[in-house]
């Protein structure tokens, strides 16, 4: 089950975002808990970040992100991640599942993201969930803490 997420849980959060083996493949640089909390505050005021549960237990998180105007038919899917402890055990592909319900009853027609084209295991788990590539972003990410690009693989759900 997913829930929208709220101040309790940030240290959740800063947890997945900030853990070694996430963080390369997540937006944010590493940084402190005092750096991380306006953004975990705009993330909260802003309705997209969400909490994947399994019996009250946070496993995992996700952000969905509505487009706008001509392009409010879709949704941005970011900070995906589940708590390495949890790994390997099926909840990515339960939180995938309930993500794409989500969509559905926003009447979205199509969900977007971008991944690490050296993440082939979230690539592979992004294509068994219904999601197809659709391109590569070349230089779109820079990891300011390795000084150097990553090239993205553009994928989508289309409902």
């Amino acid at each position: 089950m997913h829930r929208l997420s709220n101040a309790d849980d940030f240290e959740f959060i800063y947890h997945l975002y900030m853990h070694p083996e996430i963080n390369p493949f997540l937006l944010y640089e590493p940084m402190e808990k005092s750096a991380f909390a306006p953004i975990f505050q705009q993330l909260l005021d802003d309705e997209v970040l969400y909490v994947f549960e399994v019996n009250h237990i946070p496993i995992g998180m996700f952000k969905l992100i509505p487009l706008k105007y001509r392009t409010a038919h879709i949704a941005y899917l970011g900070g995906v991640a589940i708590d390495p402890r949890f790994s390997g055990q099926g909840f990515a592909q339960k939180m995938f599942a309930g993500i794409i319900a989500l969509g559905k009853t926003r009447n979205l027609k199509r969900i977007e993201l971008s991944v690490s084209v050296e993440n082939a295991r979230a690539i592979a788990l992004y294509e068994k969930c219904g999601f197809q590539q659709e391109g590569v972003l070349r230089k779109y990410t820079y990891l300011q803490s390795e000084n150097r690009y990553l090239d993205e693989a553009l994928m989508a759900y289309l409902y």
